[in-house]
This record gives C-alpha cells, structure tokens and sequence, in this order.
C-alpha cells in the first residue's frame, strides 16, 4: 500500500512539473519584441499588416505581434 501512495505522488509532482516548464516555455516564446523592420518581419517568417489606430505590425512567423519600425 506504500508503495502505490509513493508511485502515485512522485507521478503527480512529475506531471505538476512538466506543466510548470510548459507555462514557462510558452510564456517566454510569447512575449513581443521591442519592434523589427518590414525585413526581418518577413525573414521570420511572417507578413506585414497594419491595424487601425495602432500602425503596422508583423503577423506570424518569429517576430508575430511586434511592431514595425
């Protein structure tokens, strides 16, 4: 009976870690840069677009959701 109480709470904190390095992995790719050229928006991958009121920013790719310089 110990032995099932110990698997189950080693497997439980290694599946509450795993998550805790998935949310900081995503948080960390997710966060915008400070602003790129048209250039790099598109060598990364993704497309210059322009928003209303807000200007033109880079949608997609490497540099998604940052501005344009």
């Amino acid at each position: 009976m110990r032995i099932r109480r110990s698997l189950g709470l080693a497997i439980a904190t290694a599946t509450l870690a795993g998550l805790s390095l998935t949310g900081a992995a995503t948080a960390q790719v997710s966060t915008p840069h400070t602003s790129v050229t048209p250039d790099q928006c598109r060598q990364g991958g993704g497309s210059v677009s322009s928003r209303p009121y807000a200007g033109e920013y880079c949608s997609g790719g490497t540099y998604g959701n940052s501005p344009i310089a």
